[in-house]
């Protein structure tokens, strides 16, 4: 009877000590998916020129990056996955299709899906510090398709960096104030630094408005803000000016937008970018002193439906020089242009 006593409470206590670990790592496990995210995009648009060739060897675009594909074309897939602890995690952002190649373009086939790819360390609630390869600070629009509100992009975004791979410190001042200090590899290199130049960033921000440098084989200084003019009236403001051995571009960019319901907006941008020194081959046409200009208007609606985003777009590029074919194909300083893009955001 002693012995069965015995058994019986050896085998009641190791059930119990077994519900007990089983209880504790279903909470680790509930507590680690609970860390882990997942979220991202897709895009897709319908493209054609207004005043110009549409296909074939005379096709024309801008000369911007992303939607400039004729006919029904591609966007990308966009995946984030992300896990936030206590005071580290880590980013991997990942885009396939053609956007996503033009994003990553320095890259080699075993990076070239790799829009972002970093871990951080909050080391205080003002302190932060980030490792690997991010997406540039400098600008107002990104590479994502879902925070622009334009779904082409402008010269000034489509010219300066796209991502940046180093390490960054990112220290909240004030409520309002911010500032952030890098050193990182040249512009766009993703997954190492073969030219083994530097860069040094900086950004200094108060309340929404951010000024930005970069120090190395480039020198950008670049300024984004926004205002709420009104409750449904936004005003953004971006200007830039970028100066290499090769060449420099500035320019200026507004971006009005007006929320007329709870599921259309309509907004435009306004931009002029000018390159001097023969510039950065953004133009396409140039004087005798290798310069040259383009002042391009952007019309984008926005219409929600769930997580469902369309934007028709009509824009208008007119050069300093001939440097597009009209549907004669006789040469011609301006190009309008029509898209409708669909992206779903989840």
């Amino acid at each position: 009877m002693k012995k069965l006593l015995f058994i019986l409470t050896v085998l009641s206590t190791t059930l119990i000590s077994a519900q007990e670990v089983d209880s504790t790592e279903v909470s680790t496990m509930e507590k680690i998916k609970k860390n882990f995210s997942f979220s991202g995009s897709v895009d897709a648009y319908f493209r054609q020129n207004l005043n110009a060739p549409n296909g074939g060897e005379n096709s024309q675009s801008p000369n911007t990056s992303f939607a400039n594909l004729n006919g029904f074309a591609l966007g990308m897939v966009n995946t984030i996955i992300s896990y936030e602890g206590e005071k580290v995690g880590a980013v991997a952002d990942l885009v396939f299709g053609p956007r996503g190649a033009d994003a990553v373009f320095l890259s080699e086939p075993s990076a070239n899906i790799v829009n972002q790819l970093y871990v951080y360390w909050n080391v205080s609630d003002k302190l932060t510090f980030t490792f690997g390869n991010f997406n540039t600070f400098l600008g107002y629009e990104v590479i994502s398709p879902v925070p622009n509100f334009n779904y082409s992009t402008s010269y000034m975004f489509s010219y300066g960096p796209f991502s940046h791979t180093g390490i960054k410190a990112d220290y909240a001042i004030s409520d309002k104030w911010s500032a952030m200090v890098a050193f990182m590899n040249d512009n766009d290199w993703t997954e190492y630094n073969p030219t083994n130049n530097y860069t040094f960033g900086a950004q200094l921000g108060y309340d929404g408005t951010y000024l930005n440098f970069l120090f190395g084989p480039q020198f950008q200084i670049d300024l984004t803000t926004g205002f709420d003019l009104t409750d449904n009236f936004f005003l953004g403001l971006n200007s830039t000016y970028y100066d290499d051995d090769f060449g420099s571009f500035y320019g200026v960019a507004l971006y009005p937008q007006l929320q007329a319901t709870d599921n259309f907006a309509i907004g435009l941008r306004g931009e002029y970018f000018a390159e001097s020194d023969g510039g950065v081959g953004a133009i396409g046409g140039y004087d005798e002193d290798g310069d040259g200009s383009v002042f391009a208007f952007t019309l984008t609606g926005s219409y929600t439906v769930g997580d469902l985003i369309i934007k028709p777009e009509f824009r208008l590029d007119s050069t300093s020089e001939d440097t597009f074919l009209d549907r004669d194909l006789d040469p011609t300083s301006s190009l309008s242009s029509f898209l409708v893009a669909a992206i779903y955001k989840f």
